[in-house]
């Protein structure tokens, strides 16, 4: 897997985040805010981890 395609998987995964924190912020969830909270949490640890092993590539959103 090249870098170019990291970064394009990358960038489509926090282009999707967005969505996650609309849903976030829905009153009817119930159990499931807790699974969109975490998979939130996970695409920031995401995202972390790829600025710092290609700390000059940046993300297009």
């Amino acid at each position: 897997m090249t870098p170019e395609t990291i970064k394009g998987k990358i960038t489509a995964i926090a282009t999707m985040r967005a969505s996650l924190v609309q849903l976030s912020q829905q009153k009817n969830l119930g159990n499931l805010s807790i699974d969109v909270a975490q998979a939130l949490e996970e695409i920031d640890d995401l995202l972390q981890e790829f600025k710092k092993t290609f700390p000059d590539c940046s993300i297009n959103l």
